[in-house]
């Protein structure tokens, strides 16, 4: 057993052990994770969280890299959550991308995790809110969260940051259009990075023509602005910052930021109500309530629907 208070203290002194640790037992859908959210509840809700998506090869992890390079000259403490794809053999993070961050490692005012998707689809791993919360409790002005990359069913960001930030790069066939089934409708900043490339200026105009189409905003409403730039070499990123400044100071102003965050508490806690339900039906196989319901369904004498509402009265009664 961890002694959690003492883990929580040491994590907001900024000790990367501590850190670490917690965020295991959040991975680990440990025995202590509500004792571990019940420490933490009061200490977050001060950092800014900006999502990173867009499909495998954009350069999420340079752009998630020259970030955090800016915003530590800013004087920003920042924290990275890298979700990379499962390991077929253990489950666990393939880690690309804490090696492409190395640069960073030794830097005292920022954290690195890589996390698991574990099977997870939309691209985060189902323990990213509580982790983003661990960051958030430990003093992390900012924390940036680059999702796996798994094209158009990538959107689930937008329901996990503040900002979410789509990456687009020239030559890679159709972007746009691959794209715009699912991630041009979530993004609040736009990236075509590599623009040394040729065709980047035609990939910003046709993703400028594509965010137009349909576009009904009311004065004073956000437009997703469109950065160019050259990650590797950190081009465009003292511009990406200011976009992504200009768009939080917007959400401040209308209460827009706000409602975003009820709107993910919402969603966790609808999240993990229904995963508590779920494991209690499947405590229920085999149970006598459940055969019983299952004989009346054969028999006629009940149908799917009353049966699952009696199986969800019994459970909630529990």
């Amino acid at each position: 057993m961890q002694d959690v208070p003492t883990l929580v203290a040491q994590a907001r002194e900024g000790r990367p052990r501590a850190v670490a640790r917690l965020i295991s037992l959040v991975e680990g859908a440990s025995g202590q994770l509500r004792e571990v959210m019940a420490a933490l509840a009061p200490l977050a809700g001060n950092a800014y969280v900006v999502g990173l998506t867009g499909s495998p090869g954009v350069g999420k992890s340079t752009s998630t890299s020259a970030l955090v390079t800016a915003y530590r000259r800013r004087g920003r403490r920042v924290g990275v959550l890298a979700v990379d794809p499962s390991s077929p053999f253990s489950g666990g993070a393939l880690l690309g991308d804490r090696v492409r961050m190395s640069d960073h490692a030794s830097d005292p005012g920022v954290y690195i995790r890589s996390m698991a998707t574990r099977g997870h689809l939309g691209g985060l791993a189902w323990a990213a809110p509580q982790a983003i919360r661990v960051l958030d409790a430990a003093g992390c002005d900012v924390i940036l969260v680059e999702t796996v990359g798994v094209g158009q069913s990538e959107v689930e960001i937008a329901s996990q940051a503040d900002t979410s930030v789509v990456l687009l790069a020239p030559g890679m066939g159709d972007g746009i259009q691959a794209a715009k089934a699912g991630i041009l409708e979530i993004g609040d900043v736009y990236v075509v990075n590599k623009a040394d490339r040729d065709g980047a200026d035609s990939t910003a105009r046709e993703l400028n023509h594509m965010l137009g189409l349909g576009e009904s905003r009311a004065p004073g409403d956000w437009r997703p602005p469109i950065v160019k730039t050259v990650a590797s070499r950190e081009e465009g990123i003292d511009e990406l910052v200011e976009a992504l400044e200009k768009h939080r100071a917007w959400m401040e102003e209308r209460g827009v930021l706000a409602e975003r965050r009820r709107a993910r508490a919402s969603h966790e806690v609808e999240t993990i109500a229904v995963t508590t339900l779920r494991e209690r039906i499947g405590d229920l196989h085999g149970d006598r309530r459940l055969s019983a319901l299952a004989d009346r369904i054969v028999a006629g004498e009940l149908d799917p629907y009353r049966a699952a509402d009696e199986l969800v009265a019994g459970l909630t009664e529990r």
